[in-house]
């Protein structure tokens, strides 16, 4: 048995390769051994696999049902054998990581020192960034990403929920009024972040029928904590995320505003890229995050954050 696959996996190596000689400087074979190999593949199954020239190597229509056959169980074998592996190896090597730069700043960057007590053979590489990071691209092995995801190549481990809140502070109100409904923000000074478009037209709930309105203020920046100490100062109205604004609502610095029209937009996600086989170093950090990042949260614990 053993033999018929270490044949199959030489005619794999030989078709992706492109050549006999390739195939043996990647199994470290002679390509006489590699030849030998095929050759004895094709005397066990009485046919040909391979039709040689001395420009290249076509497989023939038995060379193709074999290989589209065997390639599935070469890969399952592998998977297996990496799975086992990995069960004795300890998290080790570089890992690079992206978080958003405010929940980054609070909440990731408290917990970075835990983890690397707690894995010393593992090297973090933390990236802060609020635009849009390609994962497989610019080699990403975890992102904390805070969004309703769409379906792709990803795997998401949800951590926490989230929501916006639409805020001020008690001096803004004073001098401007309470709005009691959505649309009537259209009248207020509402601070609106410049890179994501859709902060220009806030939505609230029902989800299933969000009602949708326009906003405008004197402020549009890409900076968390700049709307925020608008706000704080009574510049205008903000809509921020609850594990921004929390602290500032439990001390009355900004007061809460429309909140029977909020709507739980999204969550809090670990998310790294499918493969077969999920590294020691990648599955220590995704189930850390879980562990702390992931547990009750002072805004869900607040009451701001019910799900």
């Amino acid at each position: 048995m053993m033999e018929r696959l270490a044949g199959m996996d030489v005619l794999v190596r030989v078709v992706d390769d492109g050549s006999f000689s390739a195939a043996a400087r990647t199994l470290g074979l002679t390509p006489s051994a590699v030849s030998k190999q095929i050759s004895a593949l094709e005397d066990r199954l009485g046919t040909r696999l391979l039709s040689r020239t001395t420009r290249r190597l076509m497989l023939t229509e038995a060379g193709r049902t074999l290989l589209d056959r065997a390639r599935p169980i070469l890969e399952a074998m592998a998977e297996a054998e990496e799975s086992v592996t990995a069960l004795g190896s300890s998290p080790r090597g570089l890992l690079k990581v992206n978080i958003p730069v405010a929940f980054g700043e609070t909440h990731i960057a408290p917990i970075l020192p835990g983890f690397l007590a707690r894995y010393p053979d593992i090297r973090l590489e933390v990236g802060q960034a609020d635009r849009f990071v390609d994962l497989i691209e610019e080699g990403i092995d975890v992102a904390i990403r805070i969004a309703e995801l769409k379906d792709s190549s990803l795997i998401a481990r949800r951590l926490a929920p989230m929501r916006r809140i639409v805020c001020a502070a008690p001096g803004y109100l004073e001098r401007h009024g309470t709005p009691e409904r959505p649309e009537d923000l259209r009248g207020h000074n509402c601070l609106t972040f410049i890179e994501r478009t859709h902060q220009l037209a806030w939505r609230f709930g029902p989800k299933s029928d969000p009602q949708v309105v326009d906003v405008d203020g004197t402020l549009s920046t890409n900076a968390t904590e700049t709307l925020r100490h608008a706000a704080l100062a009574g510049v205008g109205i903000v809509r921020l995320s609850n594990y921004v604004v929390t602290p500032d609502l439990k001390t009355g610095a900004l007061v809460r505003l429309l909140v029977d029209y909020e709507i739980q937009e999204s969550s809090v996600y670990a998310v790294f890229p499918a493969s077969r086989h999920l590294s020691p170093k990648t599955r220590a950090f995704v189930d850390y995050l879980i562990e702390t990042v992931g547990r009750p949260q002072y805004w869900q614990e607040s009451g701001l954050d019910e799900t």
